[in-house]
């Protein structure tokens, strides 16, 4: 019979995964479940399937072809298609996955979690953090939070809170009498990204950034605890240093809030209508927005 009426065994495209990702049958049928011999018939068959040999195998290593290196990527890619259709089918098997950039993650959701969870005793979030500058959304996420530097008007998105800039820094340091007095202290941000101090000093009649001292850090996160430590000055949104400023950790050594006109958005991925949980996240990021006094519902 024609070769195209004949798909490859899930359990074969499996096991390939597994024998190629462990170096090992052996661990391969463990993990599966099955036994040595079974793995080895399964990987024969899609041998016999493709008409090429899938591995090299010797008394002491299994090396993958170049072939089988072609079958593993899209056993790969199918496996995973697979796992997304069943998460889109069956969501409530799983949590509610958000996306979000790791500092707004710490600052802003964490001490509010404890609330959700009050509220949703029943109802699992999964946080996933990026580091990157931009938050992209990823195939398996229902949701993401993202800067945008303005409102944006797509009703799949949530307003939570608009950006407001203020400097930060440990109690020991401050408060600071002028802007002179910011001339002692070092600038803390991430390193790929100034334009915070930019903004805030070019509103508050400061100097040009390359007047003062630099202490660059790869993640905000690292910056804000650097000024918690007392290591100098960073600037950050109003709302997501208010946790910190509440327990005593940060003040705001001078200056007023610099208002942007950018927010932090709540997005919707296309399919995170067919999750359970939806509505009811959903309602508490609503909350939220209204207890903060600010926002709004796109």
């Amino acid at each position: 019979m024609d070769k195209v009426r004949h798909v490859p065994s899930l359990q074969g495209l499996q096991a390939l995964v597994e024998v190629a990702e462990s170096g090992s049958f052996t661990q391969a049928a463990q993990t599966l479940c099955l036994t040595q011999s079974a793995i080895s018939r399964k990987i024969q068959q899609l041998e016999a399937h493709f008409g090429v040999t899938l591995f090299v195998r010797t008394s002491r290593s299994v090396r993958m072809t170049v072939e089988g290196e072609q079958v593993l990527a899209s056993a790969r890619g199918i496996l995973e298609q697979l796992k997304l259709l069943e998460d889109r089918l069956s969501p409530q098997k799983r949590p509610f996955r958000i996306r979000m950039h790791v500092s707004l993650a710490v600052r802003w959701l964490l001490p509010k979690l404890s609330d959700f969870y009050l509220q949703h005793p029943d109802i699992a979030l999964s946080i996933e953090t990026v580091a990157t500058e931009v938050v992209e959304p990823a195939s398996d996420s229902d949701a993401y939070i993202l800067y945008l530097p303005r409102p944006s008007t797509d009703p799949a998105c949530m307003a939570l809170f608009d950006e407001a800039l203020v400097p930060v820094c440990a109690p020991s340091l401050g408060p600071l009498a002028s802007m002179e007095d910011l001339l002692r202290f070092a600038l803390l941000h991430r390193s790929a990204d100034q334009q915070a101090w930019h903004d805030w000093l070019a509103a508050n009649d400061g100097k040009p950034l390359h007047s003062y001292r630099h202490i660059p850090f790869n993640l905000d996160e690292l910056a804000l605890d650097a000024a918690a430590r007392g290591l100098g000055v960073a600037v950050t949104d109003m709302t997501l240093a208010a946790e910190s400023i509440q327990r005593g950790a940060l003040v705001i050594p001078f200056g007023e809030p610099l208002k942007t006109g950018g927010n932090y958005s709540l997005c919707l991925q296309l399919a995170a209508d067919l999750h359970p949980a939806c509505p009811a996240v959903l309602q508490w990021f609503a909350s939220q927005v209204e207890q903060g006094g600010g926002g709004r519902t796109c």
